[in-house]
């Protein structure tokens, strides 16, 4: 079973971004522009809107208006707009726009583009897509498109549905004409997404630094709380660069929530606090896409989980010695992103081997040459084999080291039953030697568990060598 989720991302150490300048963070604010697009029967839309409002626990009024909800929207538009705009206008802010409410609003679309902000899309409306079927939603990808160019003048170079569905992702990626999508929160960096065998661009955005929480009953209360959470981000963020791995912090902005007296002031005061910073790079996310794009291109890469099955045995099927059916019973359970890396696939293949029968697991031990042994002389050994004893020099053994490794391996055999393993990559000459004479002394039970264990060892060096 193919498993969609990437839960492994860039692993323990993601990649340098290389901001501009030598930035220690890059900061992305967005000013989300939704007053004139939400819900309402005025729309054409079937009941009232009832999310990220003042109104909490709001439900929608079907089939009727909603007129402190609409007056909510409409603040944002009047207002809330006009005072973010003020605060934020000599920053490179980058707008989430709802089509629909952009051709509302023509002198905020106006000052936008003044400002030189990037207008990316959000959507034709600011509705919910979960239950939309995929050719409407896909559709109104392409209205709002053409809708945004009219108004602007230009394409939309990002796409962020915001209330999406499973479908919006892919659909964004068959449009084929964005530098970034943004509907994910996975990540403190961009990253590639490959979508049929076409990447994509992902700017991450963020749920958690946004004034949505203002709306919802665990969230902000005030805008010190706001305030504190914004800065507490930067900090450890930024802390975070100067150490060495710098990210990128989102910040989500609602004009008819942030734009509130009460907490546009915690705005102001994050700005304050960011600009006191030195290495502080303020970007709008077309800026972080293309600089991406630019400084980390996206390059092909053995991607085992998208293997069929016969490829995938063919690669693998060799890592355990002899032992195809481990590589057999890993593609035919689930299999994902996080096994496309060494660590992932060998603790795949582990599990895979632990589970394995007794006499399974003992087929494996038996089907390893001995080291140095009769087949190494006659160079009949698996070319990963081969490459290992080479590495700690048993290919080039004195007549007397090979008398010692013959009589050890057949007094090893002849003690526990199987050949005598070690991840030879972990060792030189000499420990091979000292770990022979000490293993064979051991309990047969004992040592199956550490043939065991090496052959695990063994799969786990061998993957590193493959997927680099």
């Amino acid at each position: 079973m193919r498993y969609s989720r990437d839960l492994r991302g860039y692993g323990e150490t993601a990649p340098d971004p290389q901001w501009p300048g030598g930035a220690r963070i890059a900061v992305q604010i967005v000013v989300n522009y939704e007053e004139g697009g939400e819900n309402s029967i005025e729309h054409g839309d079937a009941a009232s809107e009832a999310f990220l409002s003042e109104i909490i626990g709001a439900q929608p009024w079907l089939g009727k208006r909603h007129w402190n909800m609409e007056s909510i929207y409409d603040y944002g538009a009047r207002a809330g707009f006009w005072r973010l705009y003020r605060l934020l206008s000599d920053i490179p802010v980058t707008v989430y726009g709802v089509a629909t409410a952009l051709e509302r609003s023509p002198e905020q679309v106006a000052a936008m583009q003044a400002a030189g902000w990037e207008i990316a899309t959000h959507g034709l409306k600011w509705i919910d897509y979960r239950d939309i079927p995929r050719e409407v939603e896909a559709e109104h990808i392409a209205q709002a498109i053409e809708l945004h160019r009219r108004i602007t003048g230009e394409r939309p170079r990002g796409f962020y549905q915001g209330r999406c569905s499973m479908n919006t992702v892919e659909l964004g990626c068959e449009e084929g004409g964005f530098d970034y999508l943004a509907d994910t929160i996975a990540d403190d960096l961009p990253y590639w997404h490959v979508h049929k065998g076409r990447p994509q661009l992902m700017v991450p955005y963020t749920m958690d630094a946004n004034d949505m929480r203002f709306s919802s009953g665990q969230g902000f209360g005030t805008g010190q709380e706001f305030l504190d959470y914004l800065r507490d981000s930067f900090d450890v963020l930024y802390a975070e660069g100067v150490a060495g791995a710098p990210k990128m912090m989102s910040i989500g902005l609602h004009c008819r929530l942030a734009g509130r007296p009460g907490r546009a002031i915690a705005v102001q005061k994050f700005l304050e606090h960011a600009r006191a910073h030195e290495g502080v790079w303020f970007a709008s996310r077309l800026d972080i896409a293309r600089h991406w794009a630019e400084t980390h291109p996206w390059r092909e890469t053995l991607r085992p989980s998208q293997m069929d099955r016969e490829e995938f045995v063919q690669k693998f099927g060799g890592i355990y010695e002899h032992s195809p059916f481990i590589a057999e019973r890993v593609w035919d359970a689930e299999m994902g992103a996080v096994h496309d890396s060494a660590a992932g696939l060998a603790a795949r293949m582990a599990q895979i081997f632990r589970a394995a029968s007794d006499q399974e697991r003992l087929g494996v031990l038996t089907a390893h040459p001995d080291l140095a042994g009769k087949l190494a002389q006659a160079r009949r050994l698996t070319a990963d084999s081969t490459a290992e004893q080479a590495s700690a020099g048993l290919d080039s053994l004195t007549d007397e080291e090979r008398t010692t490794f013959t009589r050890l391996n057949e007094a090893y055999v002849a003690r526990h039953g199987f050949p005598f393993i070690i991840a030879v990559r972990d060792h030189d000459k000499p420990g091979i030697l000292a770990a022979m004479q000490r293993r064979l002394e051991n309990d047969t039970a004992t040592e199956r568990g550490e043939a065991e264990r090496q052959v695990m060892r063994i799969g786990e060096l061998r993957l590193k060598e493959v997927l680099k």
